[in-house]
C-alpha cells in the first residue's frame, strides 16, 4: 500500500486539538540512527535515516476505539470472514473458516523451534472474541486491540484520517530520543528492578513467572511513557508499520511469533512489525527492543499483533 496523502485542512484540524486533547503526540524530525548491529542479523547494519516530523497516537489503538470504527461503519475484519478458497489452493479443509491464531502454552519444557507447539489457529477467534468463542473484550476496553490484520488496521488508520507508520518513523518515536540505547528507556531492561514493559519473564513458552503482573495483554498506560510521551512502544502487542519486509542480512528471516497462518502460501506479501509484545522472552524472540523487527504476511492476525496511527506534518 502506498501512504496516504492529507490536505492541509485535514491535518490542521487534528494539530488544532492539541496532542493530549487528541490523543496524539508530536515528534520532532531528525536524523537517527536506526538498527543495532549487535543482536538479530536482519536488524543490521545500523545506519542513519532523516525522519520528517509527525504526529503518533499516544499508545496502541485500543478495543474501545476499534469498537467506534466498527460501530461507525460496520467494519468486518479478516479473521471474521470465511477465506476465498482462491487464495488458498492448498488449504487444509480444518483451517478454511473464519478465525485467527490464539497462543496456547504446553505444560511443560518442549523445544523451542516449532512455534506451531504452541500457536493455534482457532475458529472464531477475532477482536471480539480474544481467546476464541466464548471469551470477549468486556472488562478489556482500554487493553490493544488484537487479530487485527494488516488491512484491518490500515481501514481503522482511513477512517481515522491518519496512517500506519513507515518503519523508520516507528523506530524514531520508540526511541524517545535516545538514539543507540538497548530499550526505549535506556540500558538496562529492569531498572532496580522495575518492570518498564509487559513482556514475557520465564522460560518461554511453558512458565510465564508474570514479574510484570500481566499474562496477556495489559492496559496501554500501564507501564512508564518513553522520552517522546509514548506508551507501550515497547511489549504488551506488536505493531504494524506500512513498510514491505526486507531482510537486511542473509537470504531471509523467519518471525518467532507464528510466522503465518497455516493456511497461508505465496499470494500475501509480509509487512514490518515493531516492538515485541508479551509473548517476548530472553530465551526466545528477545525483540523487545526499539532496533528489533519480525516479517509479518499481510493476511495473518495473532492474539499479540495491534497497531497504531501517525498523521504526517507536511508543514515541517
Amino acid at each position: 500500500m502506498t501512504t496516504m496523502e492529507w490536505d492541509t485542512e485535514s491535518f490542521a484540524k487534528i494539530a488544532a486539538a492539541g496532542a493530549e486533547k487528541s490523543g496524539m503526540v508530536k515528534i520532532p524530525g531528525r536524523t537517527f540512527r536506526m538498527g543495532s548491529d549487535h543482536h538479530y542479523p536482519e536488524e543490521g547494519p545500523a545506519h542513519l535515516v532523516r525522519v520528517q516530523a509527525f504526529w503518533m497516537d499516544k499508545h496502541p489503538v485500543t478495543n474501545a476505539h476499534f469498537q467506534e470504527f466498527v460501530d461507525a461503519t460496520g467494519y468486518v475484519t479478516i479473521a471474521e470472514k470465511t477465506p476465498d478458497s482462491a487464495n488458498y489452493p492448498d488449504g487444509l479443509p480444518e483451517l478454511m473458516h473464519a478465525g485467527s491464531l490464539v497462543f496456547m502454552p504446553p505444560p511443560g519444557p518442549i523445544g523451542e523451534c516449532d512455534w506451531s507447539q504452541w500457536w493455534r489457529y482457532r475458529k472464531g477467534a477475532d477482536w471480539r472474541h480474544p481467546s476464541g468463542p466464548g471469551s470477549s473484550i468486556c472488562g478489556l476496553e482500554d487493553h490493544p486491540v488484537v487479530h487485527v490484520a494488516y488491512d484491518d488496521a490500515l481501514a481503522y488508520a482511513r477512517w481515522a484520517a491518519k496512517d500506519l507508520p513507515t518503519e523508520a518513523e516507528w523506530e524514531l518515536a520508540c526511541r524517545g530520543g535516545l538514539d543507540d540505547a538497548e530499550y526505549a528507556w535506556g540500558s538496562e531492561l529492569a531498572p532496580e528492578g522495575r518492570m518498564m514493559a509487559n513482556y514475557w519473564q520465564g522460560q518461554f513458552p511453558f512458565q510465564n513467572l508474570k514479574l510484570d503482573g500481566y499474562e496477556g495483554t495489559s492496559p496501554v498506560s500501564a507501564f512508564p511513557a518513553n522520552g517522546y510521551g509514548l506508551f507501550d512502544m515497547i511489549g504488551n502487542v506488536w505493531e504494524w508499520t506500512s513498510d514491505t519486509y526486507a531482510p537486511r542480512h542473509g537470504k531471509g528471516a523467519q518471525s518467532c511469533c507464528g510466522s503465518s497462518e497455516p493456511k497461508t502460501k505465496g499470494k500475501f506479501g509480509q509487512k514490518v512489525l515493531k516492538g515485541g509484545s508479551h509473548l517476548c522472552a530472553a530465551n526466545y524472540c528477545m525483540r523487545y527492543r526499539p532496533a528489533a523487527r519480525s516479517p509479518q504476511t499481510t493476511d495473518t492476525s495473532s492474539c499479540h499483533i495491534g497497531f497504531r496511527c501517525v498523521i504526517r506534518d507536511r508543514q515541517t
